[in-house]
């Protein structure tokens, strides 16, 4: 191939596609509220064995996150894992079962769901504690932070939101005896002053849903995440580990997402915060 000018150009570099998994709890008999989101542990350690036999190699998203702003090198065929919420799995059999298979991930903590007390949007279901924050890292999880209380953080007023994004990294941290810089909004939903906020509350990144593949050129503060379903099956894993089954990151909204999230912020108005999910 050749430019206008007759010279020979360069091949352009293939896109490196990165998977980056959101799975929230793993357990055989889920509340109702959470069902769609959750995956069985057998469906759980079949998952991981795909990854692992895809030859990809699992990095955290702080990894990601230097890739993307510094252009630090990843591994050849990277993949990302991450947990939202904080389920009561999370500290036991799924940060076992990723250890004993070398698979480095980051959890997203909402720590009002994990604090005793705390008020939170999110429905009753079994859930890990804050004091167990310490033990995630112990098995080679990156520790993250989720809010304080899984609002739609899209639809909050300005001071509601900065102290959502805000607390929730102080908390953590407090238990933690470290900084926290990375983030996950809630079911997903940000918008432009979202992502400016939370940079301006001190987070390096923030992880959204999107449906979709990550890429090297992705959005730090919206990267793309493949949510996982309970009708997921071995195969979609397979697809995704292949760099196939969704689209890549990123792209701009589209005209529903910016309609969905204009209908939300006006019902906000009239009910207050609502759940995020």
């Amino acid at each position: 191939m050749t430019s206008t000018s007759g010279r020979p150009r360069a091949p352009r570099a293939p896109r490196v596609l990165i998977p980056v998994l959101l799975y929230h709890a793993v357990m055989e008999d889920p509340p109702d509220w959470i069902a769609e989101f959750t995956v069985s542990p057998k469906e759980f350690t079949a998952q991981l064995d795909a990854i692992v036999a895809g030859g990809r190699t699992a990095v955290t998203v702080g990894a990601l996150v230097e890739h993307l702003t510094t252009g630090t090198p990843l591994p050849p065929r990277p993949v990302v894992l991450t947990f939202d919420d904080g389920f009561a799995d999370l500290a036991g059999p799924t940060a076992e079962a990723l250890a004993s298979r070398g698979l480095p991930s980051t959890a997203y903590l909402t720590t009002g769901a994990i604090t005793p007390g705390r008020p939170c949007l999110l429905p009753p279901a079994p859930m890990m504690t804050l004091s167990q924050a310490p033990r995630l890292e112990q098995y080679g999880m990156e520790v993250g932070a989720h809010t304080v209380t899984h609002p739609q953080l899209d639809t909050l007023a300005p001071n509601a939101l900065r102290r959502e994004l805000r607390e929730a990294k102080t908390v953590l941290e407090d238990v933690l005896g470290h900084e926290v810089t990375h983030l996950a909004y809630p079911h997903g939903y940000n918008s432009p002053a979202v992502r400016r906020a939370a940079e301006a509350a001190g987070y390096a990144s923030a992880v959204a849903v999107r449906h979709a593949l990550s890429s090297g050129t992705d959005e730090v503060y919206r990267i793309a995440r493949l949510i996982l379903r309970r009708s997921h099956t071995v195969a979609d894993v397979e697809r995704w580990m292949e760099g196939r089954g969704a689209k890549a990151a990123p792209y701009p909204d589209s005209l529903p997402t910016v309609g969905w999230r204009m209908y939300r912020r006006a019902r906000a108005l009239l009910k207050g915060p609502e759940f995020a999910g």
